[in-house]
């Protein structure tokens, strides 16, 4: 099993930033991949970026150039930078990881105001 706990998430103006964090726990050493997911109201969830074992990096592209996904293997704790941010990115984001199974947060909310 693999717990996932994200942070970070809050209220900023528009062009503002937030770093979210994940914080992994359990059996960490199954997992193949991790990624970022968010929600709006009424919207399905949506994939944002991706960081594997190999340290590989992909983004969708509403938020290329603008998020940045990282890790820090000591921690158990990956990362999501959010930079140049717009109301549009208003969303519950959530940490998934893939391993043994799908595993996912609780979510953390982020409001970006105009």
């Amino acid at each position: 099993q693999v717990q996932l706990v994200e942070s970070g998430g809050g209220l900023v103006q528009a062009g503002g930033s937030l770093r979210l964090s994940c914080a992994a726990s359990g059996s960490i050493s199954s997992i193949n991949l991790m990624d970022w997911y968010r929600q709006a109201p009424g919207k399905q969830r949506e994939w944002v970026a991706r960081l594997t074992s190999g340290g590989d990096t992909t983004y969708a592209d509403s938020v290329k150039g603008r998020f940045t996904i990282s890790r820090d293997n000591a921690k158990n704790t990956m990362y999501l930078q959010m930079n140049s941010l717009k109301p549009e990115d208003t969303a519950v984001y959530y940490c998934h990881a893939f391993g043994l199974e799908r595993y996912w947060g609780q979510g953390t909310q982020v409001t970006v105001s105009s």
